[in-house]
């Protein structure tokens, strides 16, 4: 039976990473509710349990707590953040607000190894993001570690095996944070670290089974990853009932339906149908430009356009989507967690709240990377699994402002000068993602001996392991020299190139 470690949400926007770190490690992990009843936990008869960090404060009436019974499961729990101050109250410690917050980088002082120290060097930089700390300590517990402005920065029972990190171990700005985790999978929980995409696979194939029985699907295919692969999985798991198909939103880049027929014809067999939308999308678009408002409007023109052509089809029950944690994570508070909203995704927040199609989302539990390995056991190319994210809004969140077929157009250009020079030196599957953002603003230039007043284009290149946070890439000057040159020459309509070095947090990877 496969070992389970449990997170307990509390509405951090690095819950998802949490699982992600453990799955790093060949174990399986499962997000579920900060309230979730004693009895799920126990029937999922987990190894390990992590309570979260999380928006709110323990000091606060009302503030999201697991159960009490919690404590008394005889399960290795770690706390990390918001959840080693709940541990902490819960126990019979106690929380203040603090005088100094600490967020961003600090230093670690480690004064005890213990477990989940152990090999880890004494002194280490981590990131934090509280505004309260521990102040006095549950009986049976010690200090493990200090920052400057807290002396419990991480704490330990081992009689009872409680662990808690006042910082943020799984995001990759804290050094050594894997280790830490992994030190709490094996030390602690015990782990044997034998859960890998397989199990996932098989696991998935029985769900789905179960789930749709004789039914018909339907799969909105875009051609990227995360399409493909649900389209993949799905096709394993029902066969023919599956149907595929692609909506020409004229929202795409360059040649986009051309390679979506060419890849389902070469690695997704089954049925494909084309809806070519354009006019109708960009008709319901004019004038807007509002991004929430841009996405909702994507959103629901696309299942639209589903609806008619489920009646072309016949009787369809279930919708198929490619969502992953990501996109649910910054879109709406997973089972009605407390997490804040970031942005909505179309295929997550955009839906209508009246469906004529049940939802199957089968990748929605698993990150980018996870959905790649998904797909080499699926058989799919690596032509098809390294190409980059593509928002599921399209080129409509990439024109900043209003969106016409012009816009579109020098975007569209623009976009694939940048993509093949990134191919043409090498650098394309160095990074996360890489695309041209159309601005909303005209410049001045020179063009010959005539002056010209064009738009802006914006290069935006990031580097990740998962997308909850991001760096500017470096690119080389002599690649950004290339392809500013081109698209001033070979664009229409653009006279002026910029490369955004902004990463996330503060910002996020896509504009809009």
């Amino acid at each position: 039976m496969t070992q389970t470690v449990i997170v307990l949400d509390f509405g951090s926007q690095y819950t998802q990473v949490i699982a992600r770190r453990i799955r790093e490690a060949n174990v399986y992990s499962k997000v579920l509710p900060f309230n979730t009843s004693i009895n799920v936990i126990r029937k999922l008869n987990p190894v390990g349990i992590v309570l979260s960090g999380g928006p709110a404060s323990v000091l606060v009436k009302g503030a999201p707590k697991p159960k009490q019974e919690i404590f008394s499961l005889g399960i290795p729990i770690l706390g990390i953040c918001y959840g080693l101050q709940l541990m902490g109250t819960m126990l019979g410690g106690q929380v203040k607000s603090s005088t100094c917050r600490e967020y961003g980088r600090g230093k670690l002082n480690i004064l005890s190894k213990g477990s989940l120290f152990k090999g880890i060097p004494s002194k280490l930089t981590v990131w934090n993001s509280h505004g309260d700390c521990l102040v006095k300590l549950p009986k049976g517990f010690k200090s493990l570690a200090q920052t400057e402005n807290s002396d419990f920065a991480s704490i330990e029972n081992t009689a009872k095996n409680f662990y808690g990190l006042q910082f943020h171990p799984e995001v990759e700005h804290s050094e050594k944070g894997k280790e830490i985790i992994r030190n709490f999978l094996f030390s602690v929980c015990k782990c044997t670290g034998d859960w890998d995409m397989e199990d996932f696979t098989i696991s998935a194939v029985g769900e789905i089974k179960k789930k749709v029985g004789k039914k018909k699907v339907i799969l909105g295919l875009s051609g990227g990853v995360d399409s493909s692969v649900a389209a993949a999985l799905i096709h394993r798991a029902i066969g023919d009932q599956l149907i595929c198909i692609f909506v020409d939103n004229g929202l795409l880049r360059l040649n986009e339906r051309e390679q979506v027929k060419e890849l389902f014809h070469n690695h997704i067999p089954g049925k494909l149908k084309i809806s070519l939308a354009g006019s109708l999308f960009l008709k319901k678009l004019k004038g807007v430009t509002e991004p929430e408002r841009k996405r909702k409007i994507i959103g629901k023109t696309f299942i639209e356009v589903f609806d008619k052509e489920v009646k072309k089809l016949g009787k369809v029950d279930f919708l198929a989507q490619g969502t992953l944690y990501p996109d649910v994570i910054e879109s709406v508070p997973i089972d009605g967690n407390p997490a804040s909203l970031i942005k909505s995704h179309h295929n997550v927040g955009g839906l209508p709240k009246k469906m004529k199609l049940s939802l199957l989302e089968p990748l929605r539990e698993l990150f980018k990377d996870e959905v790649r390995d998904l797909g080499r056991a699926l058989g799919l190319s690596e032509s098809v699994l390294m190409r980059h994210p593509f928002p599921g809004p399209g080129l409509g969140v990439r024109v900043i402002g209003s969106i016409t077929s012009r816009k579109l157009k020098v975007l569209r250009q623009a976009d694939s000068i940048f993509i093949e020079e990134l191919n043409n030196s090498n650098m394309y599957h160095k990074l996360w993602q890489a695309f041209c953002v159309f601005l909303p603003v005209r410049s001045v230039g020179v063009m010959g001996d005539e002056r010209t007043y064009e738009n802006v284009i914006s290069l935006r290149a990031v580097t990740s392991s998962d997308a909850m946070t991001a760096d500017w890439a470096q690119l080389p000057d002599k690649l950004l020299r290339k392809v500013s040159n081109r698209i001033i020459n070979e664009v229409k309509g653009a006279n002026r190139v910029v490369y955004d070095i902004s990463s996330k947090p503060p910002s996020t990877i896509e504009w809009e």
